[in-house]
């Protein structure tokens, strides 16, 4: 009788371990079946602020006259900025930089003129457009004598967007959605369906623009997502 009870438990033992074991398995094979899909979303904005330096040169022998010219130059360069809308807390005017030519360790002493001064006149707006419109006219400036410089990294302008961190939100559950989209086709096409959610991560934000419209900016970021499927 104890060889049967014995025998009895046995068998229990066994079937209930072979059970254990195809759950452990089956839930092996579903714990790996899974997608992960990426989520993009794009806006196209323009830009809401510009930084616009305005630079030029002038040389000579006397100081002091050096010194006067550049100062009606620099009284030219803000008039014609007021005449094109461009109000006076838009215009920063940085201290002028002289440069010696003959006080240089290797200087030519035979320089036609000895002194060079610099002089910028910046631009900071958040009316894009009327400064946009301003900048066309610069040929303005040079028919009174005025050359802007364009020719360094000085002198570029630079168009901004400042309000991203409005836009972000909105952007990531676009990206997100689109994401899921995918994955639930992804699901149709393999015969299965969309499970949970296991994993999310948002990639960088990044701004581009193209060369010749650099006040369009484009912003986009990409989600990474990861779902179960069952």
């Amino acid at each position: 009788m104890k060889q049967i009870i014995s025998a009895a438990i046995l068998s229990v033992g066994i079937a209930l371990g072979g059970f254990f074991i195809f759950r452990g398995i089956d839930n092996f094979a579903k714990k790996d079946r899974v997608v992960t899909v990426k989520g993009l979303a794009e806006r196209e904005v323009m830009a809401d602020k510009v930084i616009w330096p305005l630079s030029f040169k002038e040389v000579g022998n006397d100081m002091q006259l050096l010194c006067n010219e550049v100062e009606h130059k620099q009284q030219m360069v803000i008039d014609f900025l007021k005449q094109n809308g461009i109000s006076d807390d838009e215009i920063i005017v940085s201290a002028p930089s002289i440069y010696d030519r003959k006080a240089q360790q290797w200087s030519d002493n035979n320089v036609a003129q000895r002194y060079q001064t610099s002089v910028t006149i910046t631009v900071s707006s958040t009316h894009v457009e009327t400064v946009m419109a301003c900048m066309k006219k610069q040929a303005e400036l040079l028919k009174k004598g005025v050359a802007i410089q364009a020719d360094d990294y000085s002198s570029s302008t630079q168009f901004l967007y400042t309000h991203l961190a409005e836009l972000k939100p909105e952007m990531v559950e676009q990206a997100t959605a689109n994401a899921r989209a995918t994955a639930v086709k992804f699901a149709e096409d393999a015969d299965c369906k969309l499970g949970s959610l296991v994993t999310a991560s948002q990639g960088s934000f990044s701004i581009t623009e193209d060369a010749t419209t650099p006040h369009i900016k484009n912003i986009r970021v990409v989600t990474n997502v990861t779902y179960n499927l069952k």
